[in-house]
């Protein structure tokens, strides 16, 4: 149980230090081309489809990497 609180961690700093790095770049996760979006008078939607894809793929690689011991 302890290491995967340590794994979890550890996986939590690199993905907020790889957003810090993105932030810096000019690189807006949330505001990708294919993302949709709906405005009108009352409100809006918003839908991050190619957000929730792309951060599905690196997390299916972490999680390869992780599962092949």
């Amino acid at each position: 149980m302890g290491c995967l609180i340590v794994y979890a961690g550890v996986v939590l700093v690199i993905t907020g230090l790889a957003i810090i790095l993105a932030e810096s770049l000019g690189i807006r996760l949330g505001r990708l081309p294919g993302d949709i979006r709906i405005q009108g008078r009352r409100g809006g939607f918003y839908f991050p489809i190619v957000t929730c894809i792309l951060i599905s793929i690196v997390l299916s690689l972490i999680f390869s990497l992780f599962g092949r011991r």
